[in-house]
C-alpha cells in the first residue's frame, strides 16, 4: 500500500511523487506533501484558471489545448501553439486572456482552452 495521499483536488488515487512534489496524472494538480489540507482554503474563488485548474497570472506563458478558429479569417491556431506574456482581463463573454499571437496579432482567448507552461 502506498503512503502517497489521494489528490486533494479530484481525489484520484493515482497520485505519484516527482522528487519534492506530488502530482496527479488525472487533473494535472501539483502539491507539496503535507499541504493537502490547505488547498481549498487558500484559493481565490475569482481566480482565472487554465484547462487543468492551475491559477493563471498576468505575464504567464500558456499553450493551446485545442485547435481554435480565428474569427473573421480563414486561419486556425493549432493545438500546442505557445503564447507568451498573457494579460488577464475582465470580460462578460468569457474571453479573459488578452495576448499577442505570432503570425496573427492581438487577440483574446478563453482560459479553458489553454494550459500554463
Amino acid at each position: 500500500m502506498s503512503d502517497i495521499p489521494n489528490c486533494p483536488k479530484c481525489d484520484s488515487e493515482f497520485a505519484y511523487s516527482d522528487g519534492t512534489l506530488l502530482n496527479c496524472p488525472d487533473c494535472g494538480h501539483e502539491w507539496t506533501p503535507g499541504a493537502e489540507e490547505a488547498v481549498g482554503e487558500a484559493e481565490d474563488p475569482n481566480a482565472i484558471k487554465d484547462a487543468h485548474g492551475n491559477v493563471l497570472e498576468s505575464g504567464d506563458n500558456v499553450q493551446l489545448t485545442k485547435d481554435l478558429k480565428v474569427k473573421g479569417t480563414s486561419s486556425t491556431l493549432k493545438v500546442g501553439t505557445k503564447v507568451k506574456n498573457i494579460r488577464l482581463v475582465e470580460s462578460n463573454d468569457g474571453h479573459n486572456i488578452a495576448c499577442k499571437v505570432d503570425g496573427i496579432g492581438q487577440m483574446n482567448l478563453k482560459s479553458e482552452f489553454v494550459k500554463k507552461i
